[in-house]
């Protein structure tokens, strides 16, 4: 086996980036369930902020946020509203629209009456909570649960793209009790499925970098 002596200077930049690696490798879980814990939050943070008044960061949110979601004001759960669901018929009962403006229940952020919408869709709502709730889970049997069969994932996951598709091309229209069920069917098996690699996988990392580490504390590198 080739040695090679190292600079100090070299010898600390590598004992920084396996000490991040170890951190991370180590704490995975914990960063993405902190990581959708914020994710799930901001999108009712703003509807809250609407409510009060704080009507810039509101509008920052939902305009992030549109690169996740449709935000269509009749697939969106309401705060602060008579109801916390409304149908397009409802809605379009109830606020002046225009008829040409493909984006206007989009962009229709709810009002005084109505209340406000969430940032993301109830299908959305349902899959990143059940991402979240499924990976609190996981912690406490992460080292005993053995990956998802492929081929019940697939079974988890086709009513959510029937649901989906169907109403894609304006079929039928679904309401939020099946987007909330078919969208917690995908996250929790998402979490199953996905999960139990990725704890393998950082296990190795984990195992590997801090031998790494060790190493590197010396002043040669093999």
């Amino acid at each position: 086996m080739t040695v090679q002596t190292v600079s100090p200077g070299v010898r600390r930049f590598i004992i920084i980036v396996d000490r991040f690696a170890i951190f991370i490798s180590g704490h995975w879980l914990l960063l993405a369930n902190v990581t959708l814990f914020v994710f799930i939050a901001l999108p009712m943070l703003a509807p809250v902020l609407m409510e009060y008044g704080y009507t810039g960061p509101a509008q920052l949110i939902y305009t992030a946020y549109k690169l996740t979601c449709h935000q269509l004001a009749f697939r969106t759960y309401f705060f602060f509203g008579e109801q916390p669901v409304y149908t397009l018929e409802q809605l379009r009962a109830t606020v002046l629209f225009d008829e040409n403006d493909i984006f206007f229940w989009n962009n229709f952020l709810g009002n005084a009456q109505l209340g406000y919408k969430m940032a993301w869709c109830e299908r959305d709502t349902a899959i990143y909570a059940s991402l979240f709730l499924g990976g609190l889970f996981f912690g406490s049997v992460r080292s005993r649960v053995r990956p998802l069969d492929w081929r019940i994932y697939l079974a988890l996951i086709t009513p959510m793209a029937l649901d989906g598709f169907t109403q894609l091309f304006g079929w039928r229209e679904s309401d939020y009790l099946l987007r909330g069920i078919t969208g917690a069917l995908f996250g929790l098996g998402s979490v199953w499925l996905i999960y139990p690699y990725l704890e393998e996988a950082m296990r190795d990392v984990l195992a590997q970098t801090r031998a790494q580490l060790q190493r590197a504390k010396g002043k040669t590198i093999p």
